[in-house]
């Protein structure tokens, strides 16, 4: 029954109790019976219909209970009780499911976000088009207060863009030529121009929405445990019933012990705790998919973490180019030749700087091969590159000098990442790449090791020197450095084997293996956002540690929720059987007790909706780069 259904049948029959009221104060008791009778026939037959389609699927529901109740109580002639059952019954379903609304507004906003049209640049001049009838190639124009319809690059203008709807953070980020958009965001201040590169529901919000709805559909092993525990439950009271009667010979008992016994709130205490935290996280960018992770999330107490995009901001720097044998910005042009074919991070820093620097970027690589963990192999003007670290240089027979070694040594104690290059297999020179760690990574590690987490682990195929600099400043308790792919995957299998529930953090890309591997696997970002959806069990879609410590924090207290509300209407149950047995209990004030159980164990859940974890990382890092005494203070 949909909620505007069940206000009508609630607002009759409530109409017609206070009519009968009125009946009876004015001595007009055949009459009053009659409305009484037409009452719970009026809700009654709802509430039928909805029993007999759970029947035809050959599950025994709520509803069934309720009607075996009221036709036993018309038999009787206990025509108040029937009536007044079915209409709490009714009111609180009208009531519970407003209530279920809330949990999902977080989802309900999203969708409303979605852009529905967008101005389109073709030969005919500016065109309004509904966003649907966007293509791939489309120039899309966006204005000041407009949403952008679309995913892809800006190719003219500058803006202050919203990202909150894909990120969860509502400072505008400043977006300019060459940068993504996303569709969903809003510019808050400027003019861009998009050459659309994703429509309709190939876009990231799109995916988004689509997680959420998926996720929130999803069940926990607890709920999975909650419906066949009801499958049985109902006709196991059914049973327990007739026995009352048979051995009280009291109808309106056994009766009252039907319609007590509804497993109401116990059915619904799980699911709408894991809806309303799912909605949560999708609010805040974290994307849950579904309510098994959340539980899974919960119970983690080591956690991984990759280095490059995940400790560190992802965005590197080169900080020197050191040749032998020719002019450094020569090696440079050669190198980031090569690169322009690579997605990793630090080729495309190499690239950027080769356009910082002007130089000219024409020539074709050939023969490309990407060596997972290494680096890369290339043919770029008849030279043969290799360009990667030690490991790479040794499988290609490349020799270096006490002098190189000891150079690039010394890059990476200064904190850096040393690129070898080799050219015709003569190392030719060192690229020095160095990269910032997060501000807020440090708060967030604090955080998580505040609420549960016994270890914090950096696994990373840059060198160890780099790697130990990085792990000293965290006050990590390991780091492992110079692995492949499939080396993250071993330690991953390693720490589970000894017993520990393991998150792994990392881009998503060169990380998926391990991600897959980890008890919980969390993608940090939205660049490679089609490998992070697909591979990861959280999606992190901003670059920030503070959301994993959110979500960490949420999912913890979400089945903290989902327990709460399990007792709250387990042991309303209990209660009330209790005093039924007593004779202490009768069906109306028993129901309205079942039904204001069901309502409150909603409401408690509907709390998560606006959780923030207390001294959220952050906050906290904010609060220590802008005022550390005050910080400390607080």
């Amino acid at each position: 029954m949909k909620h505007i259904k069940n206000s009508h049948i609630a607002a009759v029959t409530g109409l017609m109790l206070l009519i009968a009221f009125a009946l009876h104060l004015a001595g007009l008791s055949q009459e009053k019976d009659y409305v009484l009778i037409a009452s719970s026939l009026f809700a009654g037959y709802f509430i039928a219909i909805k029993a007999f389609k759970a029947l035809r699927m050959r599950a025994f529901s709520i509803e069934l209970l309720v009607t075996i109740a009221v036709i036993g109580a018309l038999i009787i002639g206990e025509y108040v009780e029937s009536a007044v059952v079915t209409f709490l019954f009714i009111f609180g379903a009208y009531l519970e499911s407003r209530t279920l609304e809330k949990t999902r507004s977080s989802l309900r906003n999203l969708i409303d976000q979605t852009p529905t049209e967008a101005t389109v640049i073709r030969p005919e001049g500016h065109i309004k088009v509904p966003v649907e009838d966007v293509i791939k190639g489309d120039r899309v124009l966006i204005r000041s207060g407009e949403k952008v319809a679309v995913d892809g690059a800006i190719v003219s203008g500058q803006a202050l863009i919203v990202e909150a709807a894909i990120t969860g953070e509502s400072v505008p980020a400043s977006k300019a030529l060459g940068d993504r958009v996303f569709s969903g965001t809003i510019v808050d201040n400027g003019y861009i121009e998009v050459t659309a590169d994703r429509v309709g529901d190939d876009t990231t919000f799109a995916k988004i929405i689509e997680m959420v709805e998926e996720a929130q559909e999803t069940k926990t092993r607890t709920q999975k445990f909650l419906d066949r525990f009801a499958q049985i439950y109902t006709p196991a009271i059914v049973i327990l019933s007739i026995l009352v009667y048979a051995v009280s010979r009291n109808v309106e008992l056994a009766l009252t012990f039907l319609v007590i016994a509804c497993p109401g709130a116990l059915v619904i205490s799980a699911p709408v705790s894991m809806v309303a935290g799912i909605g949560n996280g999708a609010r805040n960018g974290v994307l849950v998919k579904g309510g098994e992770i959340m539980e899974k999330l919960s119970r983690i107490d080591v956690v991984i973490f990759d280095k490059t995009g995940t400790l560190t901001k992802g965005k590197p720097e080169v900080t020197e180019v050191k040749s032998w044998g020719m002019e450094e910005n020569a090696l440079l042009r050669l190198v980031a030749e090569a690169e322009r074919l690579s997605e990793h991070h630090l080729g495309q820093t190499i690239v950027a700087e080769a356009k910082k620097r002007e130089l000219a970027l024409n020539e074709e690589p050939q023969n490309v091969q990407i060596v997972k963990g290494g680096g890369m192999l290339a043919t770029v003007a008849g030279q043969q590159l290799a360009i990667g670290n030690r490991k790479l240089m040794t499988d290609n027979s490349v020799s270096f000098s006490d002098e190189v070694e000891a150079y690039a040594t010394a890059r990476e104690k200064a904190g850096n990442t040393a690129v070898l290059i080799a050219i015709d297999q003569q190392l030719a020179g060192v690229i020095s790449i160095a990269d910032q760690i997060k501000s807020e990574a440090r708060a967030a590690i604090q955080q998580l090791r505040a609420t549960g987490v016994k270890q914090a682990i950096m696994l990373t195929g840059d060198n160890r020197h780099t790697a130990q600099l990085v792990g000293d400043e965290l006050g990590l308790d390991a780091v492992h450095a110079e692995l492949l792919p499939q080396d993250k995957v071993k330690w991953v299998t390693r720490l589970k084997e000894q017993g520990y529930r393991v998150a792994m953090v990392g881009d998503g890309i060169n990380d998926a293996p391990a991600l897959a591997t980890a008890d919980v696997g969390l993608a940090m970002g939205i660049g490679g956002t089609d490998i992070s959806m697909e591979t990861a069990d959280i999606v992190l879609m901003s670059d920030r540690l503070d959301q994993f410590a959110h979500a960490y924090s949420l999912a913890k207290a979400t089945v903290r929720n989902m327990q709460q509300n399990t007792i709250m209407a387990v042991g309303t149950v209990v209660l009330l059987l209790i005093g039924v047995l007593l004779g202490k209990i009768f069906l109306a004030s028993g129901m309205l007790v079942h039904e204001l159980s069901v309502l409150l164990v909603t409401l408690n859940a509907v709390r998560l909706i606006r959780y923030r974890a207390r001294n959220s990382a952050g906050r906290q890092a904010a609060c220590i780069a802008n005022s550390p005494t005050d910080c400390q203070a607080a």
